[in-house]
Formats: C-alpha cells, structure tokens, sequence
C-alpha cells in the first residue's frame, strides 16, 4: 500500500465511522475533516433542489452555515451534475466538483477546494476526491430517510399536502444497471395532486408504471399512492401484469370508490427486450428508436381507467412487443401534450418527442434530457402547470459498459 493509499483509506474509514453514530447536521463537518485529511483546504456538500433547478449546500449545525446555491444552468458546478462529470477550476483557489451519485441517481455534488498536499489535481488525486464522493453519497442517502435536514435542503417553498404523501411513495427518479435504465420526473413538484410513478429491477426484469388519477387533490394523492403500494404489494408476492391492476381497480372501487386512475405498466425483461404492458385509459406509451418514433409501434386499444370494478372481471389482454438494442419506452401523463400556452398552443407529442430527442442526441444521459424537457415543458406554459406532468423513460441497453470522465473547462 503507498502512503496515498493509507492517507485515502484513513480518510473515508474515519468519515464512515464518525458518520454513524452523527447527526445529519455534524455531515457537512465530518466531510470537510475528511478533506482536509487528503490534503485540501476542505469540502462542501450540495444537493439538487426537488426540482433540479439549483444546488444547495448542506446546513451545518450552527446559524448561518447554510452558504449560497449554485444554479445548475451556467455553473462549473451544475456541468458536474448535469454531465455526472468531475469538473476542475484552475481557481483561485483551485476547485474541483464531484458528482455524488447512489448508484445512477445523481443527488448533487461535492466541491473541495485547494492543491491536495500542495500538488496540481493529477489522475490519482481525482481518483480520491472522487471515492470521497462516492462515499459521502452513500452516507448522505442513509441519512435522508429520517432527516429532515436533509429533505429541508432540497426544498425551495413547502409543499401541500397531496405532494407530501405522494413523494413519499415515490422511488428514486432513476435507476437502472448495465441493461437498462429508467428515470422519471413529476411535476409541479411542490403540489402535484393525482400523477405518480414507479420503477424497479428485479431478476432480469424491468417494472415501469405510470399513473393519473382523477383530480388533483388530498383524495387524489391517496388514489395514486394507494395505486403504487397495490402495485408493489402484487409484483413482489409473484404477480403479473394484470394481477397488478385487477388489485388496483379492486382496492380502488372498495376504499376510494369515487376516483378513477388511468396507468400503464410495463414489464422489460432484459435479457431479451420482450416488452410487455397493459394500458387503462391512459396515453399509449411511444416508442424511440435511434432519433424518431416510431409511429404506432405501441399504440393499442385501451381497456377502461381503473376503480370501476371493470378490471376484476374476465381476462385482461397483456401487450407485447421486442426492442431492438437502443430503444427507449416513453410513457407520459395527459398533463404533458395537453400543456398550453399562453396563446392556447398544446404542447402536444410532436413538441415532447422532438425536444426529448434532440437533448438525448447532444449526449445529454436520460435524466438530464427529461430535466430539460420539463424545463421546456414549463417554459410553455409559464411556470403555471394547469395540470399534474410525469414523464417516464426507460432505455434497454444491454450489456452496455460506459462511466463518467473528467472534463476541465467552462459549464
């Protein structure tokens, strides 16, 4: 082991040890120590607000330790997040910002400032900083489920009522392995009432559901989160497609008989690309291939919403179809296309596919041209949805090897 290897070793063994018996207020010290032990002047934690407008650094414990956001547009900062890329700034001071990354969902960044033991950032040196943020990452996720400080960081405004019981339902907005990837984002984040989502692997299968129910209220939340947790319950006891939604409609028309739900769910399996899907009332998912949709591909007849009882009853048809290595399923709410303007233009699919398209074209990853999609998809309508927006993307790539890279340069 070389001496750097000891220093690396001692630095993210002490950030782990003292992490675990801390509060979420002490992480922004602890992860400045453990800095300061590779050698830098020290570092700073950020987390993406719910919206991915803007990087926020993480409180500290005492008054005035909050610092200022970083916007993700325009910022050395915000290319590091956007790109899942190391970025470095010859300074004054010289800095470096790392992504911090659970597994493929990008949380925020980690900046740490200063020549690590008075050294040029080199290879190795990056290599360090960025196993810190790895860490720091997983560190930040296990404390998230019981802090609030966390959950407070992320948060521009509060929320209502219906956002706060359907973002606790909610997955992770990507997730994904060497075979595929799903990301997804809901909008307006703070006051969504009736759109939810949900995504998993599983045994070499990929689980996608996108839901709308009826409304946009409390009662509305609870449709869709009763919708996510029937969902979960019927697909991890062994349930397929249509077991998930005769036990939706089922526990919809007993406990919230007047609220209906349109979903489509979606199962991948991995190895193969056989796509199968049920459609309830909902817009049918479409299919990109290469740079363009391919027209019809997936567009079925749709059977009734769900919590009529309907679906209770007699067989429900299931869908198929097989992906070609590349291809991505996107699955949207009516509160997309049916966006208007000011002037009463729809924002409409041609608008959703183009604009989503040519961002992943530009090298933007799947989360990052749904971020930008909605920001377009806002802009349209002047930051004044009129109606819940979700939209779902999943990619089948299998076998696909790839990582981030370090970039120096402008944002």
């Amino acid at each position: 082991m070389t001496w750097d290897d000891a220093v690396l070793g001692d630095a993210l063994a002490g950030l782990l040890t003292d992490s675990r018996t801390s509060g979420p207020a002490e992480l922004p010290a602890l992860v400045h120590e453990a800095a300061r032990a590779l050698g830098a002047d020290g570092a700073r934690v950020f987390l993406a607000d719910v919206q991915q407008h803007s990087l926020v650094p993480l409180p500290g414990p005492g008054p005035g330790e909050y610092g200022h956001p970083v916007d993700i547009e325009g910022t050395l900062g915000g290319r590091a997040y956007r790109l899942q890329q190391t970025q470095l700034s010859a300074g004054p001071p010289p800095t470096g910002w790392f992504p911090l990354v659970d597994g493929i969902e990008r949380i925020g960044v980690l900046r740490i400032e200063g020549r690590l033991h008075g050294a040029a950032p080199d290879g190795r040196t990056i290599e360090r900083c960025e196993a810190l943020a790895a860490l720091v990452a997983l560190v930040v996720v296990s404390k998230s489920a019981y802090s609030d400080v966390i959950v407070e960081a992320g948060r521009r405004q509060p929320m209502s009522l219906q956002a706060e019981l359907l973002w606790a339902f909610l997955p992770p907005r990507t997730i994904g392995t060497r075979d595929v990837t799903s990301s997804a984002v809901l909008e307006p984040a703070y006051d969504v009432g009736g759109d939810a989502f949900d995504h998993a692997v599983a045994r070499g299968h990929l689980h996608v559901s996108v839901f709308d129910a009826m409304g946009h209220d409390l009662a509305s939340g609870g449709a869709s989160s009763v919708a996510l947790a029937a969902c979960r319950s019927t697909r991890r006891s062994g349930g397929g497609l249509v077991d998930i939604a005769r036990t939706i409609d089922r526990a919809l028309a007993r406990w919230i008989p007047d609220r209906l739900l349109t979903a489509v769910i979606v199962d991948l399996d991995t190895a193969t690309g056989e796509l199968s899907w049920v459609n309830c009332g909902h817009p049918p998912p479409l299919l990109i291939r290469d740079t363009r949709v391919v027209p019809d591909a997936l567009r079925r007849s749709p059977e009734l919403p769900l919590g009529l009882g309907f679906h209770q009853h007699g067989p429900q048809p299931v869908h198929h179809a097989r992906l070609q290595p590349g291809d991505r399923l996107l699955v949207y709410t009516d509160g997309v296309t049916e966006a208007r303007s000011a002037a009463g233009e729809l924002f409409g699919e041609h608008r959703l596919t183009d604009t989503l398209v040519h961002h992943m074209a530009g090298g933007a990853p799947a989360p990052e041209a749904l971020r930008r999609l909605v920001r377009a998809l806002l802009a349209h309508q002047d930051h004044q949805l009129r109606d819940d927006a979700t939209i779902a993307l999943a990619e089948w790539h299998p076998r696909r090897h790839g990582g981030g890279r370090t970039v120096s340069g402008p944002a």
